[in-house]
């Protein structure tokens, strides 16, 4: 083992644990196959900014592995997915759940097919659509997810027909989010805001969990 693998595993391994999340050994080895070769891809395709396998754990791994106390089932759509993230991770760390990654970019959705194929996830259903041509399963899905994919009004204006009557929208987002607050449109309320603790990084990261609101019942 390499210094650099030494450190991958030790970086995963205490930052799963400071989040409290369980993983067995096909878990983990997932986890640490998905980011060799994300490091891998990204030399030759550009998939993301982060370059070291290290800040791929944090940056990654880690702050995907963050929501997962809000992830609920049995089905939940990753929108503007890239290469795969949050919805890879939630696959590996909740084998249940069933996981649509979307994205219109043709080389993050080639890594997505590879990464499903060669981490064995039968859990895991990459599509390559813009969002605007993207039909979804009969009745929405409960949660959608995004991660860094528009600001929160494009988010919920594009994915209005992908969500569930009572389903979710699940947005992470950093400390720039207030600002966006202001555009969600009025039949859309923010139920909840989880500061997310990421280990090892200093940012400031949240969940935003926005739902239709209830309409108002005329009076009798």
């Amino acid at each position: 083992m390499t210094v650099v693998e030494s450190t991958v595993e030790a970086r995963l391994d205490r930052g799963l644990e400071a989040l409290g999340i369980p993983v067995d050994a096909e878990a983990r080895r997932r986890l640490l196959a998905l980011v060799g070769l994300l490091h891998k891809w990204n030399r030759a395709y550009n998939l993301t900014a982060i370059r070291t396998p290290e800040e791929m754990v944090t940056r990654h791994l880690l702050d995907s592995a963050a929501v997962l106390p809000f992830v609920k089932g049995p089905t939940l759509l990753d929108v503007g997915s890239g290469p795969g993230l949050p919805g890879l991770v939630l696959a590996i760390l909740k084998p249940t759940l069933a996981v649509t990654l979307l994205d219109s970019n043709g080389k993050k959705v080639r890594f997505q097919r590879q990464a499903v194929m060669e981490l064995g996830l039968t859990n895991v259903t990459p599509v390559q659509s813009r969002v605007e041509a993207f039909a979804p399963a009969t009745g929405g899905y409960p949660q959608v997810i995004s991660r860094a994919f528009s600001s929160l009004g494009d988010f919920v204006a594009l994915t209005s027909s992908l969500v569930a009557p009572e389903g979710e929208w699940l947005a992470m987002k950093g400390p720039a989010v207030d600002d966006e607050l202001a555009g969600l449109p009025e039949d859309i309320a923010v139920v909840a805001r989880h500061d997310l603790a990421v280990p090892f990084e200093t940012g400031s990261r949240q969940l935003v969990v926005l739902r239709h609101r209830e309409p108002i019942k005329a009076c009798t």
